[in-house]
């Protein structure tokens, strides 16, 4: 397998494996400034959009992305050539980051106006409803505070603690970065479904074959049903992974358009 390792491919394996060397153990300031923000965060840089492609939260994190391109992306390099197989890549990885960023601003703007819903009517079981829609930013201790707030729903004070928690949460929330190149590697792995749907891949966990259009499908419905449960305690961007599978299945069926047979 090594040794059939594609050019594009070798590259990009050594592009992020040496940017989680050097932020890691060099240059730690990188994982902030290459990490993809909330374009309302202070930390926010356009040039983000491309850097955060690069960045690896930890390294089961770098090795699960770069072990999916090592095993889909040579085939596909040889199939499609370097230079579609680097647009493929370059263009889902960014525009997942962009696609992302837009359903960001529509998560953080949804949460402002449930504030200000709170905030022109301050009632205890609203912002108890709102704990639980978002409860992986809050500490236990907020729950028994949602008791105090119940037993005093007109203390001004108690009101206003109610207030900055969710602003602070609010804060929080925005300035939680992005990074990975799983976005890219999604469209990978829809492209190469799509090219070769049939080719038998074996399975470590549960150990058994399958083909790469059924697992593809599994990974495009499951990451669907995260997307749309939209769990607060899931650090995972599922919707950039949604969308490296759309980005990635559009440009391949544009590919194909004038071909009639694939493996």
């Amino acid at each position: 397998m090594f040794r059939n390792i594609t050019p594009v491919v070798q590259n990009l394996l050594l592009i992020n494996i040496a940017l989680f060397v050097v932020s890691g153990f060099v240059l730690p300031q990188l994982s902030q400034w290459f990490a993809l923000y909330y374009i309302g965060s202070p930390y926010f840089k356009p040039f983000q959009f491309l850097t955060y492609m690069f960045m690896h939260a930890d390294f089961w994190h770098l090795f699960s992305n770069m072990f999916g391109l090592l095993i889909f992306g040579p085939l596909l390099e040889q199939f499609l050539g370097p230079k579609k197989l680097l647009t493929l890549w370059m263009v889902c990885g960014v525009g997942s980051g962009v696609l992302y960023s837009g359903y960001n601003i529509y998560r953080v703007d949804s949460f402002q106006t449930q504030i200000e819903t709170f905030q022109s009517n301050p009632d205890p079981e609203y912002f108890n409803k709102l704990v639980l829609e978002h409860r992986g930013y809050f500490n236990r201790s907020v729950f028994d505070f949602i008791d105090d707030f119940s037993r005093n729903p007109s203390d001004p004070v108690k009101i206003a603690r109610a207030t900055q928690t969710l602003e602070e949460v609010l804060k929080f929330q925005g300035n939680i970065p992005m990074v990975g190149a799983s976005g890219a590697l999604f469209g990978v792995l829809i492209a190469f479904a799509m090219l070769f749907p049939n080719t038998q891949l074996f399975l470590l966990f549960p150990p058994m074959p399958v083909k790469a259009k059924y697992l593809v499908l599994f990974y495009g419905l499951y990451t669907l049903y995260n997307v749309l449960i939209n769990n607060p305690m899931d650090n995972v961007a599922h919707f950039a992974h949604l969308s490296g599978l759309v980005i990635g299945g559009l440009m391949v069926y544009r590919w194909k358009k004038d071909r009639n047979s694939f493996y």
